[in-house]
C-alpha cells in the first residue's frame, strides 16, 4: 500500500462547499486532481484528501486501516452511528447479510413492473404540460416513492420525509455550518421510525412485505437487534434511499438536456441506454466518502496518523485520466470499464442494483413521452453539496406540448 513520496500541501477544501455559479463541483475536483495526488484540507480539524483512483480504491479495500466509524471528514467523533455504513467488518458483514436479500438482483427484478408503472404514470402527468422543474417534479418523486414502499414508510407522508431529507443532506458550509439543522432532522426521522416500529410490534395486521416489518424480528449472533441499532439502520436506509438516485437522475438528465447529440443517439438506439447510464454514473459520480485512520501508516507516500480523517470523493476515482482515457468526457458508448461510482471494498453500495434499474427505466419511460426537451435560456440550474452527496436543487426543463 506504499508508493513513492508525494508532497502533501495544505490547501482550502470544504467537505460541503457552497456552489460556485457557472462552475460544477466535478470541474473543481478535476482541477484539484490534476494538481495534487494527495493534499490536506485546512477545514475544521484538518483532513487528508485522496485524488487518485488507485489510492481511493486501495483505501476502501482496507477497512482495518481506514475505518468507517466516522464517515464525514469534518466530524471525527460523530454522535451517531449509521448502520451498516459506519460499522466495520466483521460486524458489517452480519448487517449486510440481513439487508442483502432486500436489494438482491432477483428481488429488484421482481420489482420492475412496480417501478416501471410508477415511472410511466409520473411522466404521463408531467408530459401533459410543457415544462417542469425536473428535480421537484420527477427526480425527487419517482425513486423516493418506490423506496418508501420497500422500507415500509407511509407514502402519504412523502412531503414531510423530503423536508427532513433536505435538512439532513442538502446543506452547505453556509446554510448549516454547525450541523445543528442536520442533527435535528435526524432526530425527527428517528422518532418517526420508532413510532412505526411500535405499531408493527403491537399490531400484526400492520405488517407487510417491507423492511420495517422484517426488521422487528432481526437477530445477530442469536440475539435480537437492539432498538438503537435498528433505528440507526433505518435512518441510514432513509437517507440513502431518498437522495442518491434522485441526485443521480438530476445530473443524468441535465447532461441529456444540454447535449442533444447524446439524447438523439438514445432516441435512435434505445438499446444504448444501459451503457449510457453506466457512463453517466461514472462521469458524474455523486458520492463523497470519508474514513478514519486506525493506525499510523505510510500510504502512497503520505504519513498518516491514527485518528486522522480522510476524504475520498468518488469522482476523483471515476474521472482519473490516468485510469480511463478522456475520463472527464462523457462517451455514452464507451464500452466496458470498471466503475467505482458505487464505491469499492466491503462497503460497496448495497442498493446498486436498484439504482441502476431505476435510472435505466427513467430514461426509457421519459423519452417515450418527452423525447425533445432543453434547459430554457437564462434558467438557473442550482447544484448543492450536502452531506456526502452532490446533487441539484433545481433543473428547469421545457419542451413543445
Amino acid at each position: 500500500m506504499t508508493a513513492g513520496k508525494h508532497s502533501c500541501p495544505v490547501i482550502h477544501f470544504e467537505h460541503a462547499p457552497a456552489p460556485t455559479p457557472g462552475v460544477s463541483f466535478f470541474e473543481q475536483l478535476d482541477a484539484l486532481r490534476r494538481e495534487h495526488e494527495i493534499f490536506r484540507s485546512d477545514e475544521a480539524q484538518g483532513y487528508w484528501v485522496f485524488t487518485r483512483s488507485e489510492m481511493i480504491v486501495d483505501a476502501l479495500q482496507h477497512p482495518e486501516i481506514f475505518s468507517s466509524a466516522a464517515t464525514v471528514p469534518t466530524i471525527p467523533e460523530p454522535p451517531y452511528r449509521w448502520i451498516p455504513l459506519m460499522v466495520d467488518p466483521p460486524d458489517h458483514t452480519k448487517w449486510r447479510k440481513l439487508l442483502g436479500e432486500w436489494f438482491s438482483p432477483g428481488r429488484i427484478a421482481s420489482l420492475e413492473p412496480l417501478v416501471r408503472d410508477r415511472c410511466a404514470g409520473l411522466v404521463d402527468s408531467i408530459a401533459a404540460g410543457d415544462r417542469c422543474d425536473f428535480v421537484a417534479d420527477f427526480a425527487s418523486q419517482f425513486p423516493t416513492v418506490i423506496f418508501l414502499q420497500i422500507i415500509g414508510l407511509p407514502v402519504e407522508e412523502l412531503d414531510q420525509f423530503m423536508d427532513w431529507e433536505g435538512k439532513i443532506l442538502h446543506f452547505n458550509s453556509d446554510t448549516d455550518p454547525d450541523y445543528s439543522g442536520m442533527m435535528a432532522a435526524m432526530d425527527q426521522v428517528t422518532k418517526r421510525f420508532a413510532e412505526l416500529i411500535a405499531v408493527r410490534r403491537s399490531d400484526p395486521a400492520s405488517r407487510g412485505e417491507d423492511i420495517i416489518s422484517a426488521a422487528i424480528g432481526w437477530t445477530i449472533d442469536g440475539r435480537a437487534v437492539s432498538d438503537n441499532d435498528l433505528l440507526s439502520c433505518l435512518l441510514l436506509l432513509f437517507m440513502a434511499g431518498l437522495d442518491t438516485v434522485a441526485a443521480q437522475l438530476s445530473f443524468l438528465f441535465r447532461h441529456l438536456a444540454t447535449v442533444p447529440v447524446d439524447r438523439q443517439r438514445l432516441l435512435g438506439d434505445p438499446d444504448l441506454i444501459p451503457a449510457a447510464v453506466e457512463e453517466l454514473l461514472r462521469a458524474q459520480s455523486i458520492v463523497r466518502l470519508g474514513r478514519k485512520v486506525t493506525q499510523d501508516a505510510e500510504f502512497h507516500g503520505c504519513p498518516l496518523k491514527a485518528g486522522d480523517m480522510v476524504s475520498m470523493p468518488l469522482a476523483f476515482a471515476t474521472r482519473d485520466e490516468g485510469v480511463i482515457d478522456e475520463a472527464t468526457e462523457v462517451k455514452i458508448d464507451r464500452g466496458a470499464f470498471r466503475n467505482f461510482a458505487f464505491g469499492a471494498g466491503p462497503h460497496r453500495c448495497l442498493g446498486s442494483h436498484l439504482a441502476r434499474r431505476e435510472l435505466i427505466i427513467a430514461v426509457e419511460e421519459w423519452h417515450k413521452r418527452i423525447p425533445e426537451y432543453s434547459v430554457p435560456d437564462g434558467a438557473e440550474v442550482i447544484e448543492h453539496s450536502g452531506n456526502g452527496v452532490y446533487g441539484l436543487d433545481r433543473l428547469p426543463l421545457r419542451w413543445a406540448p
